[in-house]
């Protein structure tokens, strides 16, 4: 049984439901991502080589390092994360299967959500765990190094939100994924501001309780607002 197969076969399940069609998306979407392991390890990959190549290209300093660690674990993490987006979609629309989602009758805002769920859970938080690691190459104080993780948690989360509906948008483009990163980097800079200054509170010894409330108010607004997005997205990239 092929991929677009075993998704009409899941999806058309006569007594599951939509439980039943969120599991069958998030098993097959683990499954596939975990078959194709280079655009899982990829991201990562790129943010460890660009968090290791910044104290050799700049200075290995530990002052400077640990005054400029914030912003370029935030935003290494950021272009990491946009990094795997472009195939959010790409392999589901080359097979077909997108198109068996559109005519599913579960909802197609909830199916979308889950495919970003399994984009989060082997992207985004991997690169959450792996930053404090990384971080002390950087000299970052050990006291920010819990406000580092759970930032980009909370941060890489609404990326994945923010970032679909771009993919969702150009997924029937050939090269995509420049206009992808034009359409979603302004909407990732509030995030990086308030992501960037909780490791900074949390370096200078401030309250991070504020830029953490603040990240988790913005990942609340993307939870209700983005799987609609993401699926009005795809029915315009699909049916034009």
């Amino acid at each position: 049984m092929t991929d677009t197969e075993a998704a009409m076969a899941l999806h058309r399940e006569p007594h599951g439901g939509l439980v039943v069609a969120l599991r069958a998306t998030l098993k097959r979407d683990l499954l596939l991502l975990l078959r194709r392991r280079s655009e899982v390890l990829n991201p990562l990959v790129f943010f460890a080589l660009v968090i290791t190549l910044f104290p050799i290209g700049i200075s290995p300093d530990p002052e400077l390092l640990a005054t400029i660690a914030p912003g370029l674990l935030w935003v290494a993490a950021l272009l990491a994360a946009l990094l795997s987006l472009d195939t959010l979609f790409r392999g589901d629309y080359d097979d077909g299967s997108l198109e068996q989602l559109l005519l599913t009758p579960q909802p197609l805002a909830a199916l979308g959500l889950a495919k970003v769920a399994v984009h989060w859970l082997l992207t985004g938080l991997p690169l959450a765990l792996m930053a404090p690691v990384l971080g002390i190459m950087l000299s970052l104080p050990a006291g920010s190094y819990g406000v580092l993780a759970l930032s980009l948690a909370l941060g890489t989360a609404s990326l994945s939100l923010i970032g679909a509906i771009g993919a969702a948008l150009t997924v029937g483009l050939a090269r995509g994924g420049v206009l992808l990163s034009l359409l979603v980097l302004p909407l990732y800079i509030p995030v990086l501001i308030f992501g960037a200054g909780a490791v900074q509170a949390a370096i200078l010894g401030d309250g991070v309780a504020a830029h953490l409330a603040i990240l988790g108010a913005l990942l609340a607004v993307t939870l209700m607002f983005a799987p609609w997005a993401i699926a009005a997205s795809l029915r315009i990239s699909i049916n034009g």
